[in-house]
């Protein structure tokens, strides 16, 4: 009797194994490994015949560049993100966590295009037709260039594709869909990838822009098998607090353009819209109490002010250290070093660093301004809320140059900002009291 072959299949990110592991070798996930049954590992290896299409190599210099032409998506934080636009036969992975505004921006901009003249196809397979329709009447997404279907079998979708020429699909969402040819549960691993595959195929093939729309998991990433991330042209998520009404929109992956730029939305009672002021968002322009600081960032092209406030207090037992917004192992390491630099007893104190607005720092431009806050916390010393703290610190405790720092200094200036302590003199000249400071420790003649 012929001995019975198996597979296994880790669900998150596609690796086989014949046998059984507790452990994905491949992406370190646990308990990810399912087994196929025959039916599934006869298709895999007829879907692997079946892709094996070879193609003749020619030279790149007689390959012609494609010259891309964009649209606009009618929502200027889209369009930022996006690169200057929608790509005609792209297909873009938007994630985020449930109820962050994911279905809300993509009708909404669904309704841009069809009030454009653009025929639009919205695939809802998590809701009816008429739950859409009521989220559009809000949203005042209503067009009679916008059609709905309320659909999880992909064959169905593929039909109403076929036939007529749209020019802009969402799918909403890739894990609700399911092929019947597969041998597999929707959002397991071959159905995810055959069904992007075949969306891709569509959005190649017809040179129509598709919008997937992926849920995720407890962690940030999206559901379901990491090889979807890889498969899109583009991988934009959705960040900040299900409870607070911005909503920020941060590029992952982008073949057409630059993962730098960052989208601001404001979620109102018309739904996701394009946040119009970032002045006052992440700081109080008025007054600051003690522990706080501000210092402008960079997202993307887009230089914004924010407050870091710190809490240091008194310790009872162990020392605690915690921040929200901020690296968490910098902020050990600043301490480490004001301890050392500045023989301060901060071993005996709680720690508490905050950025507000729920923004995440992800540079280290603003290591200045949180050393600025906890001095302030500690000493109990307002800090003016017309300076700004602008530099990282070394392990050495040298202030060193951002990128940027005259961009920065301009928009400071714009928001009525006088001065600002920087680590060098700018290259040009700004209407800004600039006080130059090359290590921590001259940080103590402005506190």
């Amino acid at each position: 009797m012929a001995k019975r072959k198996t597979l296994f299949e880790c669900q998150n990110c596609g690796f086989q194994t014949p046998r059984w592991v507790g452990k994905c070798p491949s992406c370190n996930s646990w308990d990810s490994l399912l087994e196929l049954n025959e039916e599934q590992i006869e298709y895999l290896k007829k879907s692997s015949k079946n892709s094996n299409i070879t193609s003749k190599a020619i030279p790149i210099t007689k390959i012609e560049a494609e010259n891309i032409q964009r649209f606009s998506s009618n929502s200027k934080e889209l369009d930022l993100v996006l690169g200057g636009g929608i790509v005609p036969g792209s297909l873009t992975l938007i994630g985020g966590s449930p109820g962050i505004g994911k279905s809300t921006l993509l009708l909404k901009i669904a309704g841009n295009l069809s009030k454009m003249g653009k025929e639009v196809l919205y695939v809802s397979g998590e809701e009816s037709a008429s739950q859409v329709k009521l989220r559009a009447n809000r949203l005042g997404a209503n067009s009679d260039t916008l059609y709905l279907l309320s659909e999880i079998n992909l064959s169905n979708i593929v039909s109403e594709i076929e036939t007529k020429d749209y020019d802009f699909i969402v799918i909403d969402s890739i894990q609700t869909i399911f092929d019947n040819d597969i041998p597999s549960a929707p959002g397991s691993v071959t159905q995810v990838r055959a069904i992007t595959f075949e969306l891709m195929r569509i959005a190649k093939s017809k040179n129509i822009p598709i919008f997937i729309i992926g849920h995720i998991t407890k962690d940030g990433s999206i559901a379901g098998p990491r090889v979807l991330e890889h498969m899109v042209d583009t991988v934009l998520y959705f960040e900040g607090d299900s409870n607070s009404d911005l909503r920020l929109l941060r590029s992952f992956k982008n073949r057409f353009g630059s993962t730098n730029e960052v989208g601001i939305f404001e979620m109102d009672s018309s739904g996701l819209r394009d946040a119009k002021s970032m002045s006052e968002r992440f700081f109080n322009k008025e007054s600051l109490k003690p522990g706080s600081a501000l210092t402008i960032i960079m997202e993307g092209s887009r230089p914004i002010v924010i407050e870091v406030q710190a809490l240091v207090t008194p310790a009872y037992s162990n020392s605690k250290r915690s921040s929200t917004g901020f690296d968490s192992n910098r902020l050990n390491m600043l301490l480490a070093l004001l301890e050392k630099k500045l023989d301060l007893p901060l071993g005996t104190y709680d720690i508490f660093v905050n950025v507000v607005g729920g923004i995440k720092i992800q540079e280290t431009s603003a290591d200045l301004a949180v050393i600025a806050a906890i001095l302030s916390s500690f000493r109990e010393r307002e800090l003016s809320s017309k300076t700004l703290f602008i530099g990282e610190v070394s392990l050495t405790g040298e202030v060193r140059d951002v990128p940027n720092m005259l961009q920065r200094l301009k928009e400071a200036k714009t928001q009525g900002f006088k001065n600002a302590i920087i680590p060098s003199k700018p290259i040009e000249e700004v209407k800004l009291k600039c006080f130059v400071t090359n290590s921590v420790e001259k940080i103590i003649e402005w506190m």
